[in-house]
């Protein structure tokens, strides 16, 4: 089993911190992270699909061991979180990879493969979203925020910053919330109650409607290239519903859909099962990629 290595990569002085395993040459493999987590939620899938694939998986900026400048420093949008990240894979070497999604991961990974789809071998979408479908009302007190951005809306969405919130998120829609470790959570929490941390997020929550509104843009992306696409989904997810996994194939007929009984952090739960429905699926694709 490949062991996995940890560094920080200088991007135009931003501190860009990453996990890495796998050897240099096999297929290159790029795991995004979503909100509230960092590179630590893929711990139980790295080992499980580093012996076929080169992994790398970045903390993205402002969350975990990553640098989080002062807003005044950055401006905490996802174009910059994406430039970030794009210039992140320029400077280690990943020129060609498949890229695997995961909530704010698929607003930062569609960006890329929209800007560069040469570089894209694979998506694989884990409750990653990019259909309006998708999206529950679960988002109703963020789109509110998005209509009228006042004070007391912005401050209404603390509430998902609350350590019982993350809690929420990890089990909500898991059959025994006991098989659910409390190390990612609490890790969560700790990058969370950081001085500055909150602000950050609510910037974010604000500008994720950018995110929505590219929805089409990224549609197109699938429906003109035809990625290769693997949509791996906890289907009790209450924030990305299943439609928002089905309509992958309306713009890609030949996308794959599996869905697992579990939740938004899927890996949690259904870690071996996902990395081996991900190494069948990329085998596949590789193969047909080198045939083409």
């Amino acid at each position: 089993m490949s062991s996995v290595k940890y560094n920080t990569a200088n991007v135009d002085g931003f501190g860009i911190f990453y996990r890495e395993a796998g050897r240099k040459g096999a297929p290159k493999l790029l795991l995004l992270h979503g909100f509230p987590s960092a590179g630590h939620m893929f711990r139980d899938l790295i080992p499980l699909l580093a012996d076929d694939f080169h992994i790398i998986a970045p903390d993205l900026p402002g969350f975990g061991q990553s640098d989080m400048p002062p807003r005044d420093k950055f401006t905490y949008t996802f174009d910059n979180i994406a430039g970030v990240i794009e210039r992140f894979t320029e400077v280690i070497g990943f020129d060609r990879f498949a890229v695997y999604v995961f909530d704010y991961g698929a607003p930062t990974g569609f960006r890329l493969t929209k800007r560069h789809p040469e570089r894209i071998t694979a998506i694989i979408s884990q409750n990653g979203n990019a259909y309006e479908e998708g999206l529950s009302d679960g988002w109703n007190p963020i789109r509110a925020y998005w209509q009228e951005p006042s004070q007391a809306n912005r401050d209404a969405l603390r509430a998902f910053l609350k350590p019982e919130t993350t809690r929420w998120q990890y089990t909500h829609g898991v059959a025994d919330p006991t098989t659910v470790s409390p190390d990612g959570m609490n890790l969560d929490n700790f990058y969370l109650a950081r001085a500055g941390a909150d602000d950050v997020q609510l910037d974010l929550f604000g500008d994720y409607k950018s995110n929505v509104a590219l929805y089409p843009k990224f549609q197109d992306y699938f429906r003109t290239h035809k990625p290769p696409t693997l949509a791996v989904w906890g289907k009790n997810d209450p924030f990305f519903l299943p439609g928002g996994a089905e309509a992958f194939k309306r713009d890609n007929p030949a996308a794959i859909v599996r869905f697992f009984d579990t939740g938004h952090f899927a890996l949690e739960t259904h870690a071996r099962a996902i990395a081996q429905t991900i190494r069948e699926f990329l085998l596949r694709a590789i193969g047909a990629n080198r045939a083409a």
